[in-house]
Order: C-alpha cells, then sequence, then structure tokens
C-alpha cells in the first residue's frame, strides 16, 4: 500500500489492527421464544422507521459486508421482510460486465443510491474492491490504492448530499464460518449459496483478515465509521444489528388514521361461475380430522 495513501480521517492513525474474527467460536446464546418476542418487538419500530422515511424523504444506505456465511442476508431479510418494498429495496450488484469493468469503479453502485423516501440494504457493496477483488487479483495494484485515496472522499460527498450512510461488518470465526459451509454442502436447499469463490476463500483466510484490517484502517472514519456485528449467533447478531440500525437514525411514529372497511355491497345481478368451469391447484396435502388422528399417533 502506497504511503500516499488517504489516511488522515482514519480513527486508526495508520496503526495495524488486530483481527476482528476470533478463531473460537463465541458461544453466547438466545432462546427461540425470547428472539421471537425481541424480533416483533424491532420489526413493529421497522415500520415506523419506514413511514418517517417515507414521510420525511429520507434517504438511507445500509451496507452489510464480512464473511462469507457471517449471516448478512439473514439480517437483510429480517429488515426488509415486514417492510414495503417499494420503500425499503435491497442491491446485490452481481459480477461486473466488460462495459463495467470500463466505467468509474463506483458508477454502477450510485445507480442503486436512494431518491427521497427510500431505504437501500446493500448486500456487499463498493468495498468488493477492498476484499474479494483485491484478494483474489481481479484488480490492479494502482486499482486498489486508489479505492482508499477514493472511498472516503466519495462516502463524505454521499454524506453531505443528505444521505444517512451506515456501515456494518459481520464477524464470524473460524470455526463457526467451516461449520456454516459445511451445512451449505450437506443441505440441498442451501447448497446453491455456495459459490465457486466461497470455495477458494477457505484457503485465503488470513489474506482476507489482511485485507479487513487495511480496509478498516483507511475507510474506518468519524464521518463514515464501520460497526462490527458478532455474528456466531445468527439470532444475536439480528437482533443487535437491527436493534442498532434503530438507534442511528432519528425517527418518531406517527399518527395513523383509523381505517374503516365499508359494508360490502350486495348485487342482485352477479350470477358466480360455476367452480366445475374453473382449473383449480390439486390439493395433495390436506387431510380428513379422522386421518390427522392417526398420524399423530
Amino acid at each position: 500500500m502506497s504511503n500516499n495513501s488517504e489516511k488522515k480521517h482514519s480513527k486508526h492513525g495508520g496503526k495495524h489492527l488486530k483481527h476482528i474474527e476470533p478463531e473460537k467460536k463465541d458461544h453466547r446464546l438466545i432462546s427461540k421464544k425470547k428472539y421471537n418476542k425481541e424480533l416483533r418487538k424491532l420489526e413493529i419500530e421497522l415500520i415506523k422507521l419506514q413511514e418517517w422515511v417515507k414521510q420525511k424523504q429520507l434517504k438511507v444506505v445500509v451496507l452489510f459486508e464480512g464473511r462469507d456465511a457471517a449471516g448478512k442476508g439473514g439480517v437483510i431479510k429480517r429488515i426488509s421482510g415486514p417492510l414495503n418494498p417499494r420503500i425499503c429495496r435491497i442491491a446485490a450488484l452481481g459480477t461486473p460486465t466488460e462495459k463495467e469493468k470500463s466505467e468509474w469503479y463506483f458508477q454502477r453502485y450510485v445507480e442503486k443510491l436512494p431518491v427521497g423516501g427510500e431505504i437501500v440494504l446493500f448486500d456487499r457493496s463498493w468495498y468488493n474492491r477492498a476484499g474479494v477483488e483485491h484478494v483474489m487479483g481481479f484488480c490492479t495494484d494502482d486499482q486498489y490504492e486508489e479505492f482508499f485515496r477514493s472511498c472516503p472522499k466519495f462516502e463524505q460527498m454521499l454524506i453531505r448530499s443528505g444521505i444517512i450512510l451506515i456501515k456494518y461488518w459481520f464477524s464470524v470465526s473460524d470455526e463457526e464460518q467451516e461449520n456454516r459451509f459445511q451445512d451449505r454442502l450437506n443441505d440441498p436447499t442451501k447448497r446453491w449459496k455456495l459459490s465457486p469463490m466461497d470455495v477458494k476463500s477457505r484457503e485465503k483466510w488470513v489474506e482476507y483478515s489482511k485485507a479487513k484490517d487495511e480496509m478498516f484502517i483507511h475507510t474506518d472514519t468519524k464521518e463514515s465509521p464501520w460497526f462490527v456485528v458478532p455474528a456466531d449467533n445468527k439470532k444475536l447478531a439480528r437482533l443487535n444489528c437491527i436493534s442498532h440500525m434503530l438507534s442511528l437514525i432519528p425517527y418518531e411514529e406517527l399518527p395513523s388514521e383509523p381505517i374503516v372497511f365499508p359494508p360490502r355491497i350486495e348485487s342482485q345481478d352477479y350470477v358466480r361461475t360455476p367452480m366445475s368451469d374453473q382449473t383449480f391447484v390439486p390439493d395433495r396435502y390436506s387431510r380428513k380430522k379422522d386421518d390427522d388422528k392417526s398420524d399423530s399417533k
């Protein structure tokens, strides 16, 4: 890394960090009952935030970065699940095309930024250059160094434009990541999550750790800090991340007008079409009550 790279805004003053990911698994737990109870509370708060963002025309960007299988997708799903997809959308960009490779690096991410009244959740982001592109050799050293010169300024521009920018790094131990990889390998419904890049990343744990340390040195700034989410326990990571995100965006509960359903108007002239004229999906799973009792024995 060139000594000419921008470091003056970094909280770390150029000092190297200890690796964020622990080697041994974090065994903190939460019961399923408590998790569901707390998640329900947070979902209600997310709805309040959504309405506030919509009325005040706020622009919110949340970046989710971290190790493969660290649980980023799970928390994104829990945030977006109860929200209106027209207000909260997910940006998960694929491999850049040849045309995109010739563009200004940040260009394809700029296209996904929110307009007023939107929340955008980036499932990985422009920090691909500091991580996978650097480690796997998909960018040159010059491009890598230029990223660290440009990124803090780029994020300052976003913030000055009125965007609320929040950055999360999901930290998972070596042991827990390996457990999740094995789970994906053995579960046919999860195997699609194992990309060729995931397989290669297992061999480059140390290289990714060094890349992440360097990334924090240059981009963990006072204006745009990184927030680390311990993610060995997925349920705790989701609750802690959502709660923290809500604490960073000032919002209020807006009064809502009561909804009154008008009475149905019966039409004497309308005659339903015969059931025999319609094509139904076959019912393959229902059982009679007596069958249910016998199945439970």
